[in-house]
Formats: C-alpha cells, structure tokens, sequence
C-alpha cells in the first residue's frame, strides 16, 4: 500500500533543519602531496633530476628552475590563506577571494585548479621549431598576401570570439558570396554592416516578446485541495489548477533538472517554507511567490521539454524541442503570473531579487528570445552588484554561499553573452576577488544530498567556474596587439588587468592551450573523459546513470532502464561504452537528474574553448598559405579535431533541447564550426591539414559532425529566426535541397 502524498504540514515537519553530513567527511583525509619535479621539467613531461637551486635540464637551456611547494590539506588551510600563500610564493595569480575551510569535494577541486593552472616556462629548444613551411600549392586569395614573409610575423595569425566576426573573413565571404542566391532571408554584405546583436535584432521574432495572455482565474486554492483531488492530467498545468500534487511535481522537476544545472535556489528553503505558504495563505505580490511561480514555470518546461510533443517532425524524425509551440511555450501561464509580479520587486537590493532576474533570463531561453534572455541576463548582472556592494555583510551570513552561487551562474551568462554577441559587460567580474569561490556550505536539503552523489553537479558546477576564468583570461591574451615578450616572463593569466605586452603568436596560442590541458587533466575521476572521444561514459564507472526521474505515477518511469556499458552502443567493437550516440533515430536513453546536459555542456565548453583558441591557424592557412609552418598545421589540425562531435548536440541531450542553457550560444558556434568544414573540403591547404594531421577516423567524425549540426540547425529554424537563415546559408554551402 503506497504512502499518502505529503500535505504542506507534514512537508515542512519532515524537512531537515540542518545539512546532512558533508560529502568531504565521508572521505578519509589525504596528506599534503608534493611536487617531485620542477615547473619546467612537468611542462616537458619529462623526469626531473630534482637537484637544487636548479635541475639539470634547467642548467642546459639556462631556465629558471621552480619547485611547487606541497599542496595545503582541505582543514589545515583556509581559501584566504591558500590564496595568500600562492601569491606569495607563486607570483603568478591573483587573489581570488575568501571564504570558510573547505566543505565539499567541488570547493576544493575549483581553488586546486584556479591555484595550480598558472603559465609554466616554455623551453625554446628543438621541440618548439616551427618546422619546414607548409607549402600552399595552388590556391591564392585574390585579396590575401600570400607572400614569403617570416612565419613569424604575427599579423597572420588573426583571433576573434564571435563567429558572426569569423563570418567576414575574406575565404568566408568569397564561400558564402558564392551560395548568397540560394539564401533568401539573408544578406551576406550584413555581416560587415551590422554588429552580432544587430543580427539578431533583424531576425527577431515579429512579435518581440511572448504572448501576455493567460487562462488565470484564481490562485488562491481552498486548503486542501487537491492533495488527494486532481491528478497530474495529460494537458499542461494552469494556475487556476494548481493543486498540492502539481506544485510538487513541477518543482521536482524544476530542482532535478535546472537547479543543477544552475544552483541559485536555496531547495530546502522553498519546499518547506516557500511552497507550504503559498498554497495554504494564497500567493501574494511578493518576491516569494514570484520566484514559486517562476519554479513552476521551469519546471512545466522540463517535464514537457522531455516529454511533451515534438512541435514538428522532419522527415518522420521528431523535433528535439518538445511541448507547446513558438508562440505559446510551456509554463506560460506560471510565467505571466511571475511577470505580473517582478514589477514590485524591481529595485530590491536582495538575494530575491536577483534570484527572479536570473531565474526569468533561463525562462526566456527555453523559448529562444535571445534579446530578452540577454536583457534578464543584465538585470541579473546588475542586481548582484546592487546587492554585494550596498550590503557586503551578506557574504558573511549564512546565505552567502547562495550568493556566491548566483554570483557565479550570472558570471557564466556575461561571458557567453559578450564573447559570442560583443553585449558590454556589467562590471560584475570586478567583484570577483570579494566574492569567491562557492563551496556548498550552506545547508541543503537530501534530495540536493543524493542528487549530488549521484550526478556530482557540485563538482560539475566548479568545474565550469574555472573553465570560464581561464577562457576569459584567454580571451584578453590573445586580443592584444603588441610585441610579445618570453611567456616564461609574461604576466599572470589570472590578473584582472589586461596583459601588457602580448601579441598574436604560436607560442602564446601553444601555452594556452597547456592551460586548458592542464584544465581537463585535473577534473574529478567523476567528470573525466578521453579526450577521443567525446562521447564516451566518463573514465569513473557509469553505475550512476540511472532511470528517469520523471514518471506518469508514482511507480511508472516513462523511460527505459539506463544500459549498462555492456548494452550501451559502441563506437567500435573494442571502443568505449558511449554515454551519447550520433544515432539521432534511436531511442534516446534517459539519464536522471539531467545528467546529460551537466556533462554535454562541460564537454561541449571545453571543445568550444579548444577550438576558439586553435582557430586563429585556420585564419592562417585560409588567406596567408604560403606562409604556414608544420606546428602551424599541427595547430590547424587540432581546431578541426576541436569541432567534432559536441556533445550537447548528440543524443539524447539534442532531444531535449529546452533544458540546455543559452542554446542560441551553441547554435551560433555550431554553424561556424559547418562552414569551417565546408571550407577544409575545397580549399587544397586545408584538404592536406585534413587528410594527413587530423588522424585515420576524422573523416568519418567529421561526416558525422556535419550530419549531426546540419539536423541541429534544421530543427532549431521552426523556433528560431536566427538559426532560419543560418540553415538557409548551411544548406546552401553544402548544396542540400529545400
């Protein structure tokens, strides 16, 4: 006999007042682990001699020798002290910010990672020879030097972020001026017009924001109804529906999905105070009941994102963009109601009001509103501001990891926003020595407890803080346009202030590119993966994946049980069991607690920040061929290797593709990344870098690729004007009928 639902009374007297035990007490302490060989010998993977005050291999090519004092353990040092001994000790990064003794596994991975990641001296012995030119044959740009310069020069190497910037490169627009007749709805002489954001402005929807109407008719519920009333109908939630069981349906789904992926709710807090309150007294004008509404929208979206109706099919295949339609998405109504409301909390400097502005800006991305996304983006941005400077004591209460949290998630937004559209950015990162690090210190509930075991979203979550650190830092590298001095004396990459005196060269894209390694090599054994391929299970056992959450009743999941590795589809017979399939037509298996996007968007973000990084040797090859050196192939060779195979765009997680933040982020990058190919299919420079760099599978990845992103842009133009003329220029590259 199953268990009655749980009123909101018996809810609130059975959720815990306190933490459950941390996850760092359930693991034995481990000593202090110190470094056996110098900074310059562990750049070289080679074996150390260890002799002091310098090694032998330090002696013979005249480096400076350092040795990396031992790690501090996770209770003997603060994050202040270990910022300050680094600091001290290192010169290399700057502070970045204070907080209590680590608390969980995911707080000291990120602060390891940020300590440790910092430039190590570059031998310029043999193994950095440019090698013999790479001759370019026959092809030339009538508008591009081609000349015999120096393969040193840096004005062949060009980097810029946004894709729309990458569009007018000369090779680029000769490509697309060529397709330009097959392509509508799209001027190509607009890409040196307009900026990014002006690109999206034309091709917004006519409409400019979603629809206001609503089916409201009263929101406060008599007490009582609906606890053991209506059950979960096959038509979507309204408000004037709301019962007991659907709000805890639709904020289940919210906090096993979202919030993992963006952890800036406090679960605890609002099962057993916020939600309670709201059904037993009505819901009022208040922040509280904005953000319950907002909740439930989310969570209206992920229950129908995954299993809702495709909102169209091609060619028999059903839509990865599931429930409702273009003009009337999921949760509407909840989302009106919340709109109705964000009025009254406008200027409030708290946690509430930033919460509602970031908890909106999600909302409008799983409706591809890029504008308005990137508009609750901003205030978000703002409201953090507002709130850390008029009220600093806040990151010593005991919701300050909370803000650190939202701090963090509002950071990551404002770095996809400015590096892909060039949208300003708020001044927020200013505040990034104040605020710190999260570490998940602050109490949460036992679901947050078990969801974390299972899908490490901590963990994921400070993995993706990092990654954006350094690609920020890279990004400011590699904009510079002065001479470059040795990277053994440039600079810290972790200062706030631009590095001076750095330029555009092979050395500097190859050092980063050892940070981002260094990067990916440091991941918790949960979070790893080979590099190969970046569809595989993680390196650590997949016994975590398991069933749905999401079910019709109370026993019945609406998914298959989870394959083990032995049932999983394979590569090859010999190759990894993989945890996403190129295979678009098959049942998509369903992984609990959006396990796939936390690990498709970290993938797919760490391939992104590869390919960002390597492009620039694309932009050489492309209109300065004869100038082309081996490691400048080599360097070529990786941007294409970088571009395979994203992740977020295999299954299941492109079956789903309302749960996957800032989506329109990936669609731009993923139709670059199909012109990119197109191009190493006819320029004769790129076709050699192809055939004989990038490794005896890539062209069968590559044909992949290409099927996978074109699927991807197909089925986003239905939803999205942007990807509409994005598909129309795809299609017409790749000579594709309507």
């Amino acid at each position: 006999m199953s268990d009655p639902p749980a009123t909101p009374a018996t809810h609130a007297s059975q959720a815990s007042p306190s933490a459950p035990q941390s996850v760092s007490s359930l693991r034995k302490e481990r000593g202090a682990i110190a470094a056996q060989a110098c900074d310059t010998c562990r750049s070289r993977k080679q074996r150390c001699d260890e002799q002091r005050p310098k090694c032998g291999t330090c002696q013979k090519f005249k480096l400076e020798c350092n040795y990396r004092e031992p790690q501090p353990t996770k209770k003997d040092k603060t994050l202040v002290e270990i910022l300050d001994r680094i600091k001290s000790l290192e010169e290399k990064i700057d502070s970045l910010g204070s907080g209590g003794a680590f608390s969980s596994p995911a707080a000291l991975h990120a602060q390891l990672l940020a300590s440790t990641l910092a430039p190590a001296p570059i031998s310029t012995g043999a193994s950095l020879n440019p090698g013999p030119p790479l001759h370019a044959g026959n092809f030339h740009l009538h508008d591009a030097s081609s000349g015999s310069a120096s393969s040193g020069s840096d004005e062949h190497y060009k980097y810029v972020s946004s894709v729309h910037h990458m569009l007018a490169w000369p090779a680029i627009q000769q490509l697309l001026a060529s397709a330009q007749p097959k392509i509508r709805s799209f001027d190509i002489s607009s890409v040196e017009r307009e900026r990014p954001t002006g690109i999206l402005r034309l091709h917004s929807p006519p409409s400019h924001s979603l629809p206001t109407s609503t089916t409201f008719a009263s929101i406060r519920p008599a007490p009582g109804i609906g606890i053991r009333g209506q059950g979960v109908a096959a038509v979507p939630p309204t408000v004037s529906g709301l019962t007991w069981d659907i709000m805890q349906r639709l904020s289940k789904a919210y906090f096993n999905t979202f919030h993992l992926l963006s952890p800036i709710l406090d679960r605890q807090a609002f099962l057993s105070s916020t939600m309670p309150s709201a059904f037993n007294e009505g819901f009022s004008q208040d922040t509280a009941s904005t953000i319950a509404f907002l909740v439930f929208a989310l969570g209206d979206i992920a229950l129908a994102g995954t299993d809702g109706l495709p909102v169209h099919a091609n060619n028999g295949r059903p839509s990865g963009i599931k429930g409702g339609s273009r003009e009337h998405p999921p949760g509407l109504d909840f989302f009106n109601e919340a709109r109705k409301r964000m009025g009254f909390n406008l200027t409030e400097c708290s946690l509430e009001n930033v919460q509602i502005f970031a908890l909106a800006s999600l909302y409008y991305g799983t409706c591809f509103y890029p504008m308005d996304l990137w508009r609750m983006s901003m205030s978000a941005s703002l409201a953090c501001q507002a709130l850390i400077t008029s009220n600093p004591g806040e990151l010593s209460s005991p919701r300050a990891d909370l803000i650190r949290r939202i701090f963090w998630h509002c950071s990551i937004m404002e770095t996809c926003l400015n590096l892909e559209f060039g949208f300003a950015l708020t001044g927020l990162e200013k505040l990034e020595s104040v605020v710190g690090l999260p570490d998940f210190s602050g109490p949460f509930s036992d679901e947050d407890y078990i969801g974390n075991q299972e899908s490490h979203f901590q963990e994921h979550f400070a993995s993706q803080i990092v990654l954006r650190r350094l690609l920020v830092e890279f990004h400011s590298v590699l904009n510079q346009d002065v001479a470059t001095p040795p990277l053994a004396q440039m600079p810290p990459l972790f200062s706030h202030s631009p590095t001076a005196g750095t330029a555009l060269n092979r050395l500097t894209i190859q050092q980063l590119s050892l940070q981002l390694d260094q990067w990916r090599g440091m991941l918790p054994a949960p979070l790893r993966w080979h590099e190969e391929a970046p569809g595989a299970f993680p390196n650590a056992s997949p016994s975590i994946y398991s069933p749905s959450v999401f079910s019709t009743t109370g026993s019945t999941p609406l998914s298959p049980t989870i394959p083990t590795p032995h049932h999983s589809a394979r590569g090859s017979v010999s190759g990894p069991p993989l945890m996403f399939t190129t295979d678009l037509d098959a049942v998509p298996i369903r992984y609990r607690y959006s396990i796939d996007v936390q690990v498709a968007l970290l993938r797919s973000r760490y391939y992104y920040t590869k390919y960002l990084l390597h492009r620039p040797f694309i932009y050489k090859a492309l209109h300065y061929p004869d100038a082309m050196t081996h490691d400048d192939a080599l360097g070529a060779a990786e941007c294409f290797k970088a571009c395979l195979k994203w992740p977020v765009a295999m299954s299941p997680t492109c079956t789903h593709k309302r749960l996957i933040p800032c989506i329109f982020f990936f669609t731009q990058n993923l139709f670059g990344i199909l012109v990119l190919l197109r191009l190493s299919t006819t320029v004769p420079i790129l076709q050699r870098i192809r055939s004989t760099l990038c490794g005896e599978r890539f062209e069968m990845d590559a044909g992949e690729t290409v099927g996978l992103y074109l699927d991807w842009l197909r089925d986003l133009k239905e939803v999205d004007s942007t990807a509409g003329w994005q598909w129309e220029a795809a299609r017409a590259i790749y000579g594709l009928e309507d």
